[in-house]
């Protein structure tokens, strides 16, 4: 099994379809790696804004983090209190 999944982010943004996608993705991955397209933006400004809401529609137990034209969001396992 491999640790490290990836997907990618065109002109359409950031869609419901997309977030289920990305979800299912975590079923296999801890962690993936999101290439932002040309077309979808090249704005650090609003690449940032789009970790932050990957990150806020997924759920607390996920990170994102922006490297370049990259978003790699990251699962934490549950804690049990």
């Amino acid at each position: 099994m491999t640790i490290l999944g990836q997907m990618q982010i065109g002109k359409q943004g950031l869609t419901d379809n997309f977030i289920e996608t990305l979800k299912k993705h975590f079923d296999k991955f801890r962690t993936v790696k999101i290439s932002v397209l040309k077309s979808a933006t090249r704005d650090k400004v609003e690449m940032k804004n789009m970790g932050e809401k990957i990150a806020s529609r997924l759920g607390s137990n996920y990170t994102s983090k922006i490297i370049g034209f990259t978003i790699i969001v990251q699962r934490w396992r549950n804690r049990i209190k």
